[in-house]
């Protein structure tokens, strides 16, 4: 025990001094635990973090190193991952349960470092095992590091908003079910923001959230979607948002009437209180253009002016686009540009030596017989890129690729660059819905300038795909609907000022373009951000090798990793 200690403490000091070294350090001691909450005249017992739903906000600047101790009082295992972060040589605290880590286990406790570099604006962090995000999420708000500003005028307020999904039922059960017949999972009861399902649900009018403002006041409201299965809208009555920032960084301010925000996005907008002192609602509702079951409701806030008035018997509601706008989602979508300035300066790759295009579709498995399975006839839902389907191993990847001396080839096979069958991705009718399973990844070589087109495609029930990637943001050079044409699409990237983001919205049977330079070595999962559509496959892992120096390769595991055994 004394050695243990002693190892751990020398780990922590080592970290300690370098953190010093680049900016503050800051400590937070998490308890993950079951919690009580009555929403929709039911109590439903959940997972928190401190007993809060959403959970506690981490705050720091640019460059700062944070320290978090997770202790697991929980009846089963949970991983904690910081998404958007992008933990440079460090993927042993990125958190995806059996990529870089096994869960901690009840009753144990895992101190992650998380290391702020690039990011700037509003990140998060949530579960990354089974389906516990649902409640265990919170903000991380970086603000500008010290000597240094927004580029914009500081504002006079700052809020975090934090959409969720809200089941009455255990999310497990409903995994665990989902699981066993092969099927859809069931759908969340409530949309919440921060935490409260608003009035238009049972039971919940007294409780709704109400953001309180000033007349002439600005504040910044840090908007993070952390629904499980849906995209969505959200407007404010009366009042435009400008938008400054996305996914920890920011981008060219512009005005709008409404967000198009997918689960794992983070946006940072400008709001003004310049109406007649009021009420006003906040509305989120889904999006979905797809033939896939979703929870088709609707949450509101309040936003309420300080002073003394009449309370409206009428609260203005806003206007935004219908539920299956995707002419709406993409032009929002294609708004989002870098600043790009001196202060703020954008690396785009543009020697591109790795190329991948990606199909992402959803699919089946034929399953054995006598198993339970009820998805036309005996089959079960799947999801894969590349028409492979990932199976996640029983321990973690990245200390099977450390153990075997950073030999990819011992521990996973390679995904293809393209699909094994060129076809019609977006137009096919006869193409099987049956794909295959299995490890396979992308091996990057330190230093690699990659392209990734995802593609989506007429297979099985066709929808968006927030496409995530841990350990980088990466530039939004293009997207568009249908098949992507190699020959014409290139010649409209915009190489100028794309977005930096870390999560996208692949359009149902359209493409997204991608690119970043493979400098942060580790093993980074690559997913889409639909629960059930991780569950189901849809992802890869990303190996980048160690680069030919210490500050281009991987930091060793800490001694106090959970254990897999």
């Amino acid at each position: 025990m004394g050695l243990t200690s002693g190892v751990f403490g020398f780990i922590f000091l080592s970290a300690l001094l370098f953190s010093i070294a680049q900016g503050a350090v800051h400590k937070y001691y998490w308890v993950v635990k079951q919690t009580n909450f009555t929403k929709l005249c039911t109590t439903s017992t959940v997972l928190t973090v401190n007993d809060s739903f959403p959970g506690p906000e981490i705050h720091a600047r640019k460059g700062d190193t944070v320290f978090v101790t997770v202790q697991n009082d929980a009846p089963y295992g949970i991983t904690i991952h910081w998404h958007g972060v992008r933990q440079p040589r460090n993927p042993w605290s990125d958190g995806p349960e059996y990529i870089t880590q096994c869960p901690i286990k009840p009753g144990g406790n895992f101190t992650q470092e998380i290391n702020l570099s690039t990011e700037e604006g509003t990140v998060w962090w949530h579960a990354h095992s089974d389906w516990s995000r649902v409640t265990v999420h919170g903000a991380i708000k970086v603000f500008p590091a010290k000597g240094t500003s927004y580029p914009f005028h500081k504002p006079d307020g700052d809020q975090t908003i934090i959409f969720s999904s809200w089941y009455k039922s255990k999310v497990m059960d409903v995994l665990n079910e989902a699981l066993a017949t092969g099927g859809d999972p069931n759908v969340s009861d409530a949309y919440t923001i921060n935490g409260e399902p608003g009035d238009l649900y049972n039971c919940s009018k007294e409780t709704m959230y109400s953001l309180l403002v000033e007349t002439g006041k600005t504040y910044l409201l840090r908007i993070v979607n952390a629904i499980l299965n849906e995209e969505m809208f959200f407007a404010i009555a009366n009042h435009n948002m400008t938008v400054v920032g996305s996914d920890g960084a920011y981008v060219k301010p512009f005005s709008t009437d409404y967000l198009f925000i997918t689960p794992g996005q983070t946006m940072d907008v400008l709001v003004t209180a310049n109406q007649s002192a009021s009420y006003y609602y906040m509305v989120l509702t889904p999006f979905l253009d797809t033939e896939s079951s979703y929870d088709n409701t609707t949450s509101r806030a309040l936003i309420k002016y300080s002073g003394n008035y009449t309370t409206p018997s009428s609260i203005p509601t806003p206007t935004f686009p219908n539920i299956s706008d995707s002419i709406s989602a993409q032009l929002f979508v294609v708004r989002l540009k870098s600043l790009a300035d001196a202060a703020h300066p954008i690396n785009v790759p543009k020697n591109i030596t790795r190329q991948y295009f990606m199909t992402v579709s959803v699919n089946l498995f034929a399953c054995p017989n006598s198993t339970g399975c009820t998805v036309d006839g005996n089959n079960k839902l799947a999801a894969s890129l590349n028409n492979n389907s990932f199976v996640l191993p029983s321990t973690a990847l990245l200390q099977e690729y450390y153990d075997n001396n950073f030999n990819v080839s011992r521990i996973a096979d390679q995904l293809p660059n393209k699909p094994p069958t060129p076809f019609n991705y977006t137009t096919v009718a006869n193409m099987s819905t049956y794909t295959n399973e299995g490890r396979r990844v992308i091996t990057l070589n330190h230093g690699d300038e990659v392209e990734i087109v995802f593609q989506g495609t007429n297979i099985g029930a066709t929808q968006n795909h927030p496409m995530h990637l841990h350990g980088y943001s990466f530039y939004l050079v293009g997207t568009g609907s249908a098949d992507f044409d190699n020959g014409t699409d290139p010649g409209r990237f915009n190489l100028v000022d794309p977005p930096e983001v870390n999560t996208i919205a692949v359009p149902r049977k359209g493409w997204s373009a991608i690119r970043f330079k493979a400098d942060n070595p580790g093993v980074w999962f690559m997913h889409c951000h639909f629960e059930r559509h991780t569950t189901w496959g849809m992802s890869t892992v990303v190996i980048v090798k160690n680069g030919g120096t210490k500050k281009t390769s991987m930091r060793p595991p800490p001694s106090y990793m959970p254990s897999c055994s």
